[in-house]
């Protein structure tokens, strides 16, 4: 693959000595070439710490979320023992 990005080998060339498709040789050129930039994309590591911040503040919330309604089950369950309790009682 670096043969084909320096220009060292043709498409083709490589393709036949590696056994693969030059349209899918081709494809994998053109997508790392649209992509490369990203590489060294600045912005592109505070978006991932912006985004990786939100998820950990969701994760929170929901966190409490589940403790919240844990703490009302239990409650749920123990009203409803008093009762059947109170049941066989009377």
């Amino acid at each position: 693959m670096i043969e084909l990005l320096k220009g060292e080998k043709d498409l083709n060339t490589i393709a036949t000595e590696n056994n693969i498709q030059p349209n899918l040789l081709r494809n994998w050129k053109k997508e790392f070439l649209d992509k490369a930039s990203v590489v060294f994309d600045d912005t592109r590591e505070d978006n991932l710490k912006e985004k990786l911040a939100l998820e950990r503040k969701e994760k929170s919330e929901y966190a409490k979320k589940v403790g919240l309604l844990t703490k009302r089950w239990f409650i749920i369950l123990r009203q409803k023992k008093r009762i059947k309790k109170y049941q066989k009682g009377v």
